[in-house]
């Protein structure tokens, strides 16, 4: 398998982008992830990067973009933050993926039983992971049901995935609102933004 160049990465779409990873999603699910030598990729990107999709995801160990959607040396950049929401920096970061580098795809890429999202459920407080969890918390918010306070917490692992689905949604709301660069590069078609869901028991991602 070689990597990426500029001619097949100029041959992808946005729609193409997303069904690579979907299918490498598939590969991973049914362990049959294609063979790579991974030094022989090393050499071939060591020249120019020419990658076709940007995932934000969780730091969460168990969510490497590179594993679960069997991708390899110079096909994706990989932004990773607990709780995957975007700041200036990761918003600068996607915009130089996108609109410097080519890439055609952008995913936001939630997971169940996230960690940071069950912080923010339980409006965790600690150092500097306090403000970490407050850019989490309007997603907990944004989330109506169940009323009742007493199960709007960690222990419900229905309520946390939820809030995990509405964060992935309002961080590409914010994507859209706060990057003038990438939402007029969706406009143009140049390309997608869009959300998905890991879940950590089965290896699948949902796209949606």
């Amino acid at each position: 398998m070689k990597a990426q160049t500029k001619e097949t990465q100029a041959q992808m779409t946005p729609d193409s982008s997303l069904e690579e990873l979907k299918k490498g999603n598939k590969r991973f699910v049914e362990k049959q992830q294609l063979s790579r030598n991974l030094m022989q990729q090393v050499s071939e990107t060591s020249t120019g990067q020419f990658p076709f999709a940007t995932v934000l995801s969780c730091i969460d160990s168990r969510v490497s973009s590179e594993l679960i959607f069997d991708q390899g040396i110079g096909d994706i950049f990989s932004v990773r933050i607990a709780g995957n929401f975007v700041n200036e920096d990761i918003l600068g970061s996607m915009e130089f993926a996108c609109k410097l580098a080519g890439t055609k795809l952008v995913v936001v890429l939630g997971h169940t039983a996230c960690g940071a999202v069950k912080g923010a459920c339980d409006h965790a407080r600690l150092g500097n992971l306090t403000a970490l969890i407050n850019k989490i918390e309007p997603s907990v918010a944004a989330v109506e049901e169940p009323q009742d306070e007493s199960m709007r917490n960690s222990s419900n692992i229905d309520f946390v995935n939820t809030v995990a689905e509405k964060n992935v949604e309002m961080t590409i709301a914010e994507i859209r609102s706060a990057s003038p660069v990438l939402a007029e590069m969706e406009r143009q078609g140049e390309i997608k933004i869009v959300g998905g869901m890991y879940d950590i028991q089965t290896g699948l991602v949902h796209f949606h």
